[in-house]
C-alpha cells in the first residue's frame, strides 16, 4: 500500500492495525493535508456484517462534532470495493504507550478521563455508545488535546445487533460485566470501561487480571479490584470514592451519565487537597549574589551548579537541570509561579556573600504547595570550607526530603573532583566562558582552566572541561583537526584517572560520530556517559539527534526526548528536538510550530534560523524564508548554518553561481568531516540539479554514518536524483543499513 494513491489520498505509511481496521498515514493531495486512512482488514471484505459495522462506524462518528472525538472528513471506497475512512491524523501518542512509561500524575490522570468522559457524555447524548474505551482507542496528542479515536464498535442505541449471537466485542480487560454476560449495553458501559482506564492511570496495573479470557471475564464479572491504595500510597479519599462508583458492578449503582462523572472529577481536580506525585523533585534556583563585587557572580552560579550535580546523584529525586534553573535568574516570580512552570514540589533557594577570604552562605527549602520553608540554615566561614558547605547543603536537602542515600550516592556526594579552592574557582571561570559558546569565550575558558592545572596538576574534572572546550571549538568552526586531536587527547587523559568521567565519554563519542564517522561509537560512548549520570543533558541532545537525523530511528529518540522534557522544561533545545523529529518524520507542516518558538526565542541565532527556514521551504512558504535567510546573511555571513541558509536560497533561485562561491575551501573541509553538515550540503546542490557533485556529497554523508533511509526516501529536495542509477545503489545500501542499525 505504501507509495500508492487511492482516490486523491497518497499512502505514506502504516499506523497500525487492531481487529476492525487497519490504518495508514495519507498525503490528501486535493487539500495538501496530512490524514489518516482506515481500510476493513482484507480478511473481512467478504463479511457482509463486518463491513456493515464499518460503514457504521463512519456514519456515527462523522455526526460527532466535539474536540474530544476524531473527525471523520467522508467514507470511501477503493475501485475494488474495499471501503475505508478518512480521519484527521493525530500527532502524538497513545495513552497505552502513555500508560507504558509509568503511573500518570493524578492530576494529569484526571485532565485526560475529564476529556475523555466530555467525549463520551457527546456520544451518548447522540444514542452511540462506543463499547471499546481503552488506552489503545485515546490520542493525547502533542499539544496535550485528548482524542477518542476510534468507534469503531459503536452501537446505535436502539438498533439490532450487528454481532453473531453471544458473542462479545471490545478488549476483554476493559469490559463492562454485562458486556461481559453478553447484554444490550448503554452509555453506563462506557463509564465503567472509563473507570478501568482511570484506574490504570493511576496505578499502572489493570484491576482485573487472568491467565486466559474466560478467567478474566469471571473476574470482572465477580471479583472486585484491588483498592487503588494498596498500589499508590496516600492517593486520596475522594478519588478512592469515585473509582469505587464507577466500577460498581451493578450498572444501576454507578454514574448513569459521564455529566455526572465529569461533575466529580471537576471537584476532585479543583480541590485543595495537594495530589501526591510518584516521585519527589526539586529545583535549585540561582544563588543569588549579594557580594560587593558583582564579578563573583560566577561564584554563586558555580555554588548553584554544584548543588544541582550533588543532587542528581540521587536517583529518588528528580532534579531540574542548570539551563532551566537559571532561567529564573533574577527573577521577580513566586514560588509556587516557578514551581508550576517546571512542575516541581520543592524549591531551594539561597544566597552567596563572598568578600575575600570569608564567605557567607544562607540557603532554605521550600514546599511549593504550601510556600513553607521545610528547612533554613546559614554558614559562615572562609573559601576553604565551601566543599564542606556544598556538602551539608545537599545532605539537609535529602534529610527534609526524608530520602535514604545508596552507599554510592553518599559516595558521589561526599567526592570532591576538585579538592583545591583556587583550581576550583578556575574551573567555575573557565565553565561560565564555556556556556557561552563563541570564539573569545572559549579561548578564556582555555585561559582559567590551564591556570588550574597548574596549580592542581592532572585533574580529571579540568582536562575533561579542556577536552570540552577543544571540541567546541572544532563544532562551531573556529577549530580544524588540531582542535579535534587536542579533545581527543584531553578526554583520555581524564579517563586514564577517572574511567567513569562522562563529560569524559561524552567528547569522545561526539567526537566519533561527527568527526570520525563512527556512529556506533558516538552512541555506545554516550549511553556511557548516560548510564554514569541519567541526568547528563547534553548527552541525551545529543543522543536523541543522531537517532533523529543521522539514523531515522525516532522510536529510540522518544524516551530522551520524554526524560529532557522532565530534568531540563525550559531548555529551547526541546524545541529544536520536537521540530526535527517531526520533521524527519515527514510531518513538515507540524514542525513548523517548534521550529517557530525556538527562532521567535533566539532571532539572531543561524541554528534557529536554519531550522525554521528548512521548514518554512518545505511548506514552500519561500518568502518568509528567504527574508530570514538575507537577515542572517548579513549579521553572521560566515556561520555554517548562515552558509547552509544561502545554498539553500541559491537552489531556490537556481543561482549556481553564487551557491559555489559560498563552498569555499575552508567550508568545504569543514563540512566533509560531518555527515549531517556534508547532507545539508547535498540537499541544495540536488535542488540546483547539479547531481555528481551531490551524489558525492551524499556519498560522504553516507560514508559517515549517515544512513537515514525514510528521510532519503521521502526528502523532495532530492527527487532531481531518484533516477539516478547511483543514486538507487546508494539507497538500497543506506536502506540495508538502516534495517540491520541495531539501536
Amino acid at each position: 500500500m505504501i507509495g500508492k494513491t487511492i482516490s486523491h489520498y497518497r499512502i505514506l505509511e502504516k499506523l497500525g492495525q487492531g481487529g476492525m481496521g487497519i490504518v495508514y498515514k495519507a498525503e490528501d493531495t486535493k487539500l495538501k493535508r496530512t490524514v489518516a486512512l482506515k481500510f476493513l482488514p482484507s480478511e473481512l471484505t467478504r463479511d457482509p456484517a463486518a463491513k456493515e459495522r464499518f460503514i457504521q462506524e463512519a456514519q456515527a462518528a462523522s455526526a460527532l462534532d466535539h474536540p474530544n472525538i476524531c473527525t471523520i472528513h467522508e467514507v470511501d471506497e477503493t475501485t475494488d470495493g474495499q471501503s475505508f475512512i478518512v480521519m484527521t491524523c493525530y500527532e502524538g501518542e497513545t495513552l497505552k504507550r502513555r500508560i507504558e512509561r509509568g503511573p500518570l500524575e493524578i492530576g494529569e490522570a484526571l485532565e485526560i478521563a475529564m476529556h475523555v468522559a466530555r467525549g463520551l457524555g457527546r456520544a451518548h447524548e447522540a444514542g452511540i455508545v462506543h463499547r471499546d474505551v481503552k488506552p489503545g482507542n485515546i490520542m493525547v496528542t502533542d499539544r496535550d488535546d485528548v482524542k477518542i479515536v476510534d468507534f469503531g464498535l459503536a452501537k446505535l442505541a436502539g438498533q439490532a445487533r450487528l454481532t453473531k449471537t453471544g458473542s462479545t466485542l471490545g478488549t476483554a480487560a476493559y469490559m463492562s460485566p454485562e458486556q461481559a454476560r453478553g447484554e444490550d449495553v448503554d452509555g453506563r458501559t462506557d463509564i465503567w470501561s472509563l473507570g478501568v482506564v482511570l484506574y490504570e492511570m493511576v496505578t499502572g496495573e489493570l484491576p482485573f487480571k487472568g491467565e486466559h479470557e474466560a478467567a478474566l471475564l469471571y473476574s470482572i464479572v465477580h471479583k472486585k479490584p484491588r483498592a487503588l491504595s494498596e498500589l499508590r500510597p496516600h492517593v486520596p479519599a475522594p478519588l478512592l470514592s469515585l473509582v469505587s462508583r464507577v466500577l460498581q458492578k451493578d450498572r444501576a449503582l454507578r454514574y448513569q451519565t459521564a455529566g455526572e462523572l465529569i461533575t466529580d472529577l471537576k471537584k476532585l481536580a479543583a480541590s485543595s487537597i495537594q495530589l501526591p506525585r510518584q516521585e519527589k523533585s526539586i529545583a535549585v534556583l540561582p544563588f543569588e549574589n549579594l557580594s560587593p563585587d558583582p564579578d563573583q557572580e560566577y561564584f554563586s552560579d558555580g555554588l548553584t551548579e554544584e548543588v544541582i550535580s550533588d543532587l542528581s546523584n540521587v536517583r529518588a529525586l528528580r532534579v531540574i537541570s542548570r539551563s532551566s534553573a537559571m532561567t529564573f535568574k533574577g527573577t521577580k516570580k513566586k514560588v509556587p509561579e516557578i514551581a508550576r512552570e517546571l512542575d516541581v514540589q520543592y524549591v531551594l533557594e539561597g544566597s552567596v556573600r563572598k568578600a575575600g577570604n570569608s564567605l557567607r552562605i544562607t540557603a532554605q527549602l521550600i514546599d511549593a504547595a504550601s510556600d513553607a520553608h521545610l528547612w533554613a540554615e546559614k554558614y559562615s566561614g572562609t573559601l576553604d570550607d565551601v566543599f564542606d558547605v556544598q556538602e551539608k547543603v545537599s545532605r539537609s536537602i535529602v534529610t527534609a526530603l526524608r530520602l535514604k542515600l545508596t552507599t554510592e550516592e553518599s559516595q558521589k556526594i561526599a567526592e570532591r573532583p576538585i579538592d583545591n579552592v583556587a583550581a576550583h574557582q578556575c574551573y567555575l571561570r573557565a565553565n561560565v566562558e564555556i556556556w557561552r559558546f563563541t570564539e573569545s569565550s572559549l579561548d578564556s575558558a582555555l585561559v582559567h582552566l590551564r591556570q588550574g592545572l597548574d596549580m592542581l596538576g592532572a585533574n580529571a574534572l579540568l582536562y575533561s572541561a579542556m577536552a570540552s572546550v577543544y571540541f567546541q571549538l572544532a563544532n562551531i568552526g573556529a577549530g580544524q583537526e588540531d582542535c579535534i586531536a587536542k579533545a581527543e587527547e584531553y578526554a583520555q587523559r581524564a579517563l586514564a584517572l577517572d574511567p567513569d568521567s562522562p563529560q569524559a565519554h561524552f567528547v569522545m563519542g561526539v567526537i566519533a560520530g561527527a568527526f570520525r564517522g563512527d556512529v556506533h561509537e558516538w552512541i555506545r560512548r554516550l549511553k556511557t556517559a548516560l548510564a554514569i549520570n541519567p541526568n547528563f543533558v547534553d548527552a541525551l541532545r545529543f543522543l536523541a539527534g543522531p537517532y533523529i537525523i543521522s539514523i531515522g530511528k525516532l522510536a529510540a529518540a522518544e524516551p530522551l526526548l520524554q526524560r529532557m522534557k522532565q530534568i531540563d522544561p525550559l531548555d529551547p533545545w526541546n524545541h529544536v528536538l520536537l521540530g526535527l523529529f517531526l520533521c524527519y518524520d515527514g510531518q513538515y507542516a507540524a514542525s513548523l510550530d517548534p521550529f517557530r518558538r525556538y527562532y521567535e526565542a533566539d532571532q539572531d541565532n543561524p541554528v534557529a534560523q536554519f531550522f525554521y527556514v528548512t521548514a518554512l521551504v518545505l511548506e514552500k512558504k519561500l518568502d518568509e524564508a528567504l527574508a530570514i535567510i538575507d537577515r542572517g546573511a548579513k549579521a553572521a555571513p560566515d556561520n555554517a548554518c548562515t552558509k547552509f541558509g544561502l545554498l539553500l536560497k541559491y537552489a531556490l533561485l537556481k543561482d549556481k553561481v553564487s551557491a559555489f562561491q559560498e563552498l569555499t575551501p575552508e567550508f568545504q573541509k569543514t563540512c566533509r568531516r560531518d555527515h549531517q553538515w556534508s547532507y545539508f550540503v547535498a540537499l541544495p546542490l540536488a535542488v540546483l540539479d547539479v547531481k555528481e557533485e551531490s551524489l558525492d556529497w551524499l556519498e560522504n554523508a553516507v560514508n559517515k554514518g549517515f544512513i537515514n533511509y525514510p528521510e532519503l526516501n521521502r526528502n523532495p529536495h532530492l527527487d532531481n536524483l531518484r533516477g539516478e542509477e547511483r543514486f538507487k545503489k546508494l539507497m538500497e545500501r543506506v536502506k540495508y543499513e538502516w534495517e540491520h542499525f541495531e539501536v
